[in-house]
This record gives C-alpha cells, structure tokens and sequence, in this order.
C-alpha cells in the first residue's frame, strides 16, 4: 500500500507506549495496532486530529506516501 503509517516512529522519538497513546487519543490498543501495521483502510480527520494533538505533530509526521514498485506483479482483484 503506498500510504505509511509512522506511528510507531513518533511514538518512539516521545518514549511513550502505546496503550498510553492509545488512551490519550481515545482508540483501544488493538485499533493503534492496526494502525501501526498498515492495515487500516481509513483514518478519520477527527482521530488523525487527536494523534497530532497527542504527539505535537503535523499530519505528514504520521503519514508518508511511497509509490508502488511498477515493476512488481500486482495481486489479481475479482
């Protein structure tokens, strides 16, 4: 997926947990996990809000795109 999450890097530069982080924004731990690995679909503007609030970023501190490798075989879609 071209969208990185960097989650887990602010995290670390901060020292804090993520149940601490997670409470702080008001997700339980497992959805930051999903967050964390990439596996979210969406992100609301409210919650992308509230992690910047937290962790005294700027939304592209949390998200990075990457292209996709055009090369690579791409998984069939039906």
């Amino acid at each position: 997926m071209p969208i990185v999450v960097r989650i887990d890097v602010e995290l670390a530069r901060r020292k804090m947990s993520v149940g601490e982080f997670a409470e702080r924004v008001g997700l339980t731990p497992a959805n930051v996990a999903v967050l964390k690995n990439g596996r979210a679909k969406a992100v609301r503007f409210s919650t992308l809000e509230a992690m910047c609030r937290v962790l005294g970023c700027q939304p592209g501190d949390l998200l990075e795109y990457v292209e996709d490798d055009v090369d690579a075989p791409q998984p069939s879609r039906r």
